[in-house]
């Protein structure tokens, strides 16, 4: 069974465990870039005119992914790693499943909250 993480890390803490997750499964690994990357205002959760507050309440927001889809027609099972915003992931995960396809694969979802306080 061929395996992939696929993740997105906006401050390097999901990249840090994507790539462990990916060590231990035995999986390859790919790095889900948003075409506007993220800034440290924009992930200012405390301000709600920041870009991730306004994309977590936007519903309907499906940032874009730098290169569009990916290729995982190779692949049997899919790890998505992101980090946890607002309890849920990041629109840019949604994103990546709407522009994938992901049809016939296990997928596992792996919401990552930053531990290291």
């Amino acid at each position: 069974m061929k395996k992939v993480v696929a993740y997105f890390s906006a401050s390097g803490t999901t990249a840090e465990k994507a790539k462990a997750l990916a060590k231990i499964a035995g999986a390859d690994l790919k790095e889900i870039v948003p075409k506007e990357k993220y800034t440290s205002r924009d992930l200012n959760w405390m301000d709600k005119k920041s870009r991730s507050s306004l994309e977590s309440a936007d519903e309907d927001c499906r940032p874009a992914i730098e290169g569009g889809a990916f290729n995982l027609s190779g692949y049997d099972r899919v790890y998505i790693g992101f980090p946890i915003w607002w309890y849920t992931a990041p629109r840019v995960i949604q994103s990546f499943i709407e522009t994938n396809d992901l049809s016939g694969k296990e997928i596992y979802w792996c919401g990552f909250v930053n531990t290291d306080k």
